[in-house]
């Protein structure tokens, strides 16, 4: 059975931003000062050993990130990472967040049929995508950015070619909504 410091570590890991000690702890349901203990005991192991990996406190937010002793190696890792050409998916996934933005996660991976954690952390790398978090669905939703359109020499996403009808097509609709009802029968969510 996992202990709570090695599923701290885990959400950390994987989150794409810094996260409060009441955020994980709510999420883990347990106690704040029990989850802020251990992320203490955490950061004390990362700081003991030669790991590339290292645990940051700010506030009452954490990250895991990146050793500073490996920074150039990383930046030029990054550099290669967000230079060049896009995938295919991820090409993919920038368009359907262009032309039916703002949308969740779970909808774009509806969309495309696959999980597309991985694009969006590319997309938001390269600065072409950001995210906004929606308190009343709880839930995070990704639009292009400024920079997106200006590369693309545009002055609004509504300037896209066929924006208004791909933008609110009925058909992609219909099947969000179909999944969407079927999710809490099937157990899915």
């Amino acid at each position: 059975m996992a202990t709570l410091k090695s599923k701290l570590e885990s959400l950390l890991f994987v989150a794409n931003k810094p996260l409060t000690s009441k955020e994980l702890a709510d999420f883990l349901d347990v106690k704040v000062p029990e989850a802020e203990s251990a992320l203490d005991e955490l950061m004390a192991d990362y700081g003991q050993n030669e790991s590339g990996l290292q645990l940051i406190k700010n506030n009452s937010k954490y990250q895991l990130v990146s050793a500073a002793d490996n920074s150039k190696i990383v930046q030029e890792f990054l550099q290669d990472e967000t230079s060049g050409e896009l995938s295919r998916p991820s090409l993919e996934a920038l368009t359907i967040i262009a032309y039916r933005g703002p949308i969740s996660k779970i909808n774009l991976d509806r969309i495309r049929g696959v999980n597309c954690a991985l694009i969006l952390r590319n997309l938001l790398m390269r600065g072409l995508i950001e995210e906004k978090f929606d308190k009343d669905k709880d839930e995070i939703y990704y639009n292009v950015t400024l920079d997106f359109i200006r590369y693309l020499g545009i002055n609004k996403v509504e300037d896209l070619p066929d924006f208004a009808r791909l933008h609110a097509e009925e058909t992609i609709d219909k099947m969000l909504n179909r999944e969407e009802a079927e999710a809490p029968a099937a157990g899915l969510n």
